[in-house]
């Protein structure tokens, strides 16, 4: 099979729900090394951060029952879910400009689909041993070994399963309930949860089990989107994970320390698919299976140092230098624009949170009457102000009005104390002076500020002086 002369070739994917479990075979080298370190890295990154606090709260805490939403020093209402929308865009081009200049190097190295599956499979290693006995072990007949092994990777499985379900639920939850709340049934120790965590619990522990025990690489192959549109982003200078037809072609094994003349340097050993993930050849050309783990570019380079040949036979590569023999262009027009649109997104952001003041007010008026007149003949109109206070600190709020001849501000309390996160509807009235006040509206801006100066928010609304 020679190279095709445009292109590196492109095989389309198998849908085969068939198709054999995979064994990948383990492999350390450069690479691996980078992606075990990767991978434990956002493992650990994701267990940890719910155990860190800030200012005696869990730093990151999305309290949904609440609506409470803190991330570190920021509280966060439902209201405030344009930032979410911020984040998820700047997450969303970040990704596609790596995409561009790398390939799947996130789907390889930081995907939690990756990363469990991995830590499952290391499992059965650990208990059944590496890739032959694991494909023996699945052929062998039942026996009690058998059931005793399956039995043990199937618990280590759930254990993790459940472990990464508290987790993930703890983002939510709190840690507090998830690990401080116990109960007492029938002299047995249960967490004392509401139902919804419950289902929570379950519905993050089965999908775990299932995606990474079960699904695995059909996961990235079948289902995930990703996979599908990496095409669409790729260019002639993306890198990639591929094999050099030209110098591998024909194939063909060889006894050690020998090259004939008539095969090229690829000797048919097959480990670039033995260690594959997804189980696909990449010597067949670029598909949708590659997550670009880079475990065969390893295992391939290992097998070349064994029969002294040179390395790089798979290797990252882009198809300006492995089929055209031309330079790669790293900057280009593409990265430029979603670099654009990175740093317009970041700046935005960082304007938004530093420009954010952690005091909400909103002014509703009394719908059942615009305004009356008191024994006294002065116009009142009613109002409920809405004080949150975003912060995460107990502060006290003073509600004033903006001077307009005529008007004066009453309210039920002098100051209103609100603890972190907390919200208060406070009824207020304004008088107006009928001698002085002019017919029809007269615009009023409402000012809540903290008693320590630091915090100060307004809204305006409205006098009116009709419907009397």
């Amino acid at each position: 099979m020679s190279a095709p002369s445009s292109k590196i070739p492109v095989k389309e994917v198998e849908l085969d729900a068939n198709k054999q479990r995979i064994h990948p075979r383990f492999v350390t080298g450069f690479y691996q090394n980078i992606r075990v370190v990767s991978m434990y890295f956002f493992l650990a990154l994701f267990l940890v951060l719910p155990w860190i606090t800030y200012n005696g709260r869990q730093a990151i805490w999305f309290d949904v029952p609440s609506q409470h939403y803190y991330i570190f020093g920021l509280t966060f209402l439902t209201q405030d879910f344009y930032f979410i929308a911020i984040f998820a865009m700047i997450a969303a081009f970040g990704l596609f400009m790596v995409t561009v200049y790398a390939g799947r190097v996130w789907c390889g190295y930081a995907c939690p689909q990756t990363i469990w599956t991995h830590m499952y499979q290391y499992v059965e290693k650990l208990v059944i041993g590496d890739r032959n006995k694991r494909i023996k072990f699945d052929k062998a007949p039942l026996s009690a070994s058998k059931v005793g092994k399956r039995t043990l990777v199937y618990s280590i499985w759930l254990l993790l399963s459940i472990l990464t379900a508290t987790t993930f639920v703890s983002y939510v939850a709190g840690t507090d309930l998830m690990y401080q709340s116990w109960q007492s049934m029938n002299g047995i120790p249960l967490p004392d949860w509401p139902t919804w965590v419950w289902v929570a619990m379950f519905i993050f522990t089965f999908a775990t089990y299932a995606n990474a025990g079960y699904m695995r690489e059909q996961m990235c192959v079948q289902i995930c989107p990703y996979g599908r549109f990496q095409s669409v982003m790729f260019d002639k200078d993306t890198l990639i994970v591929s094999y050099d037809y030209e110098r591998g072609e024909p194939r063909g094994a060889r006894k050690k320390g020998t090259h004939p003349e008539d095969l090229g340097d690829c000797v048919e050993c097959t480990m670039c698919v033995q260690v594959c993930p997804t189980g696909i050849d990449i010597r067949d050309g670029l598909q949708v299976g590659c997550i670009q783990c880079a475990a065969c570019i390893d295992a391939c380079n290992d097998v070349m140092d064994k029969v002294g040949y040179p390395r790089g036979l798979i290797r990252y590569t882009t198809e300006h230098q492995l089929v055209e023999k031309k330079k790669s262009k790293i900057l280009r027009p593409r990265l430029f624009g979603y670099l654009a649109i990175l740093t317009v997104l970041c700046g935005g952001l960082v304007y938004a949170l530093t420009d954010r003041v952690p005091l909400e007010i909103d002014i509703r008026r009394d719908r059942n009457q615009l305004s009356s007149t008191n024994a006294q003949g002065m116009i009142e109109n009613s109002y409920v102000v809405k004080l949150t206070n975003k912060t995460q600190a107990e502060h006290n709020y003073r509600i004033t009005l903006t001077p307009v001849e005529g008007l004066s501000l009453q309210t039920r309390f002098d100051t209103v104390p609100l603890t972190a996160g907390e919200s208060f509807d406070m009824p207020v009235s304004i008088y107006g002076d009928p001698a002085v006040v002019s017919e029809g509206q007269t615009p009023i801006t409402l000012t809540v500020t903290s008693e320590d100066g630091q915090y100060s928010a307004s809204h305006q609304n409205v006098f009116t002086t009709q419907g009397q």
